[in-house]
């Protein structure tokens, strides 16, 4: 068709008209002369009018079909990408007296809107749960829905309704909300449970490596020996009603604060991520490393005879409580890493088996102490 070009020359303007006949490398134009004029794609081209049909921004096109002609009520559902939501938590952490720890719990949604559209008065619902998706079409694996039916505020509970919805979990809003394009909402998902009862656990995991276990025996005697020095601090929280919590929880971040006596200020100790968690389930989540309880692992001996099918390895752990008035419990947690088979022989305290490669030495140490925890372990195959 019959098209309108104007190109900017240093201070000047040119303008050219003529058919249009390409853009692959530039506006090609065929002008009333015959001559044929290749121009920049930077240029400004004015169109005299629109091919029929031609839409100029995304939209949605429905064609209904009815037995009988006249104003008609639809609902119409579909699926859009580029809206999601996650979970926030919360908790402030105290101490008391005798020993016991208890944390108020808050969650909040945050509600991510890049799908292009806002949404006034829309009536949310999150749905929490691993939703699969087919892969031609990824998404996150916590869906929302909305619909845009108006309600009355004074008629709806002021925040989230909780139910079982099929294998997952529903979340209703009872009031209606805006998501504005390109914005995060927050809007809190349960009012704040106080008092809930908590376990602060101190473990010491000595090996400074992730050991994989292998497919034959690890004879090598100086594999895994290398010494970590942290212990780590993992705070757990049953989610049971008795407990003064009992709500299913959505995957999300979890952050932990701590207030100050001194200001009453609140100060950040800790987070972790924390997947769905049901009722009368236990959240654990790893708040960060013991500044004042220290650790050190090392191998007082090895022993192996490849030709008789056995190993043996003397292991000594300590762990050093620096705080001069606090006694502590640490967990000492030893992976038996080098064959499946395998039977502690000798040890200086009792264990837990955790599972078939894992074993626990639980040990208290009094202020300004130290715990020693040593063990003969033997492989065979």
């Amino acid at each position: 068709r019959r098209i309108t070009v104007e190109q900017v020359r240093g201070e000047d303007t040119e303008r050219f008209s003529g058919t249009l006949l390409s853009t692959a490398g530039g506006i090609v134009l065929k002008q009333d002369d015959g001559t044929v004029r290749t121009l920049s794609h930077q240029a400004s081209v004015t169109l005299p009018s629109l091919p029929g049909g031609l839409i100029t921004r995304p939209t949605l096109v429905w064609d209904l079909f009815t037995q009988q002609a006249g104003t008609h009520t639809a609902r119409v559902a579909y699926q859009t990408t580029g809206i999601t939501w996650w979970a926030d938590y919360n908790l402030t952490y105290a101490e008391k007296s005798d020993g016991t720890c208890r944390v108020d719990v808050g969650a909040w949604v945050s509600i991510l809107n890049q799908s292009g559209a806002g949404y006034p008065d829309a009536k949310l619902k999150l749905i929490a749960g691993d939703v699969h998706r087919a892969p031609a079409a990824p998404a996150p694996s916590v869906k929302m829905m909305m619909r845009a039916d108006a309600m009355a505020a004074a008629e709806a509970p002021a925040g989230f309704e909780e139910k079982a919805f099929f294998e997952y979990h529903l979340y209703t809003l009872g009031r209606p909300t805006s998501l504005a394009q390109n914005s995060t909402k927050q809007i809190e998902l349960f009012p704040t449970s106080a008092g809930v009862g908590c376990e602060k656990k101190l473990v010491y995991a000595g090996q400074a490596m992730g050991l994989a276990h292998y497919g034959s025996p690890m004879t090598d005697r100086g594999f895994g020996v290398q010494s970590n020095r942290k212990v780590d601090v993992y705070l757990r929280i049953r989610n049971a009603q008795a407990n003064g919590l009992g709500i299913p929880l959505p995957a999300g971040k979890l952050r932990v604060s701590k207030r100050d006596d001194a200001d009453g200020s609140l100060e950040f100790i800790g987070e972790d991520l924390i997947d769905h968690t049901a009722r009368d389930e236990t959240v654990q989540v790893k708040l960060g490393s013991a500044f004042d309880v220290v650790g050190e692992r090392r191998q007082l001996d090895y022993r192996v005879d490849t030709s008789a099918k056995w190993i043996e390895e003397d292991i000594e752990i300590r762990v050093r409580n620096q705080k001069p008035g606090e006694a502590v419990d640490v967990i000492v947690k030893e992976s038996l890493y080098r064959w499946s088979a395998w039977a502690i022989t000798r040890k200086s305290q009792d264990f837990q088996k955790e599972d078939s490669r894992t074993v626990l030495f639980p040990v208290r140490i009094a202020p300004k102490g130290e715990a020693v925890v040593r063990y003969t372990v033997r492989y065979t195959w």
